[in-house]
């Protein structure tokens, strides 16, 4: 019997959100809506503008996988999470911020160094753009895999992010690897559309054969297909994903459960930062999926975790929020 829901692996980062005007990406020649990395002189020179302009809306821990495990964790799933920091304050926030309810982790010795962060500037229209430095994530290896840990669970989990790095990359493909052969199930997210941008190569190396279960919003799936229309895009997403989940924001979701495909409709809510939205619904739907719930069910709650996330600043939630949303699904009682 799995240990483990979920054994995930991605990069640990502090978020420091900013609300700012369309107009200070072009002044900062930003590239809107996407996730950029940056060297750290050039991430502390953004900081300094930001912070003088507009001043710091809120920190938090981040990071993709990190922020989908720590979803599933606070609904009741267990989850170890694969990461890498830094023997710094940073790194000591981090880990406060991961929180300590049914997540382990490899994180014993910690180097000296930086601990990754992301720079989110929420715009008016409430999507995110990134900046982001690694710090030691660079240099996730082999070395922060638990291969026992990875067996004992039901899935691993990849964050796309993770290509960036060749050691990283060499790593998840790796672990991938071991997990299809001890008969454990293989997930995956694109994470961003500038992965299929600008390392849509990567990605595929990553993807190899194909996994379990994939997720990806609409612009990352045709960037990745090249295909524009819905219906090609999941003919496409059917050659590499067994099953998977196609995010379209307000609309709510596509999901194809390996034999029909399923809608579910979006939640109405008022947006205003769209950060972490893609790792609530895959915390939330990987979840609900890891506790034997089909997959109508796991996309009901996914959608409306994920609503609840956009509706606030930051990318994850309080602890107690994740109970209400259990109640407010059906699937827990209030008393």
């Amino acid at each position: 019997m799995a240990r483990y829901d979920v054994y995930g692996v991605g990069n640990a980062l502090v978020d420091q959100e900013f609300e700012v005007e369309d107009s200070f990406f072009a002044e900062n020649n930003i590239e809107k809506g996407l996730m950029t990395l940056v060297e750290f002189d050039q991430q502390e020179a953004l900081l300094a503008a930001l912070r003088n302009r507009y001043g710091l809306k809120k920190q938090a821990g981040g990071g993709s996988a990190g922020n989908t495990l720590y979803a599933l964790s606070q609904f009741g799933g267990e989850a170890y999470f694969a990461c890498k920091i830094a023997s710094d304050d940073t790194g000591d926030f981090y880990l406060d911020e991961l929180g300590h309810h049914n997540i382990d982790t490899n994180i014993g010795y910690r180097e000296d160094g930086t601990s990754g962060r992301c720079v989110v500037m929420i715009s008016p229209d409430a999507e995110r753009t990134m900046h982001t430095y690694l710090g030691v994530s660079v240099n996730f290896s082999l070395e922060e895999l638990d291969f026992d840990a990875a067996a004992r669970s039901e899935y691993i989990y990849i964050e796309g992010y993770m290509v960036t790095s060749p050691p990283a990359k060499a790593a998840i493909i790796k672990l991938k690897s071991f997990a299809e052969e001890n008969q454990v199930k293989t997930a995956m997210t694109f994470s961003d559309p500038a992965m299929l941008e600008y390392f849509k190569d990567h990605i595929n190396d990553a993807l190899g054969a194909g996994v379990d279960m994939l997720f990806c919003n609409l612009q990352e799936a045709q960037l990745w297909s090249g295909k524009e229309s819905i219906d090609e895009v999941c003919e496409a997403l059917k050659t590499k994903a067994r099953r998977f989940a196609l995010t379209l924001g307000p609309d709510g979701a596509l999901l194809f459960d390996g034999a029909k495909f399923i809608e579910i409709a979006g939640n109405e809510v008022e947006a205003v930062d769209t950060n972490g939205a893609g790792d609530m619904f895959a915390g939330a739907f990987m979840y609900a999926i890891t506790q034997g719930m089909d997959f109508t069910t796991a996309g009901k709650l996914a959608s409306l975790a994920a609503s609840k996330v956009v509706s606030k600043f930051g990318p994850r939630l309080k602890s107690s929020e994740h109970a209400d949303i259990l109640v407010e699904a059906g699937l827990l009682s209030s008393n």
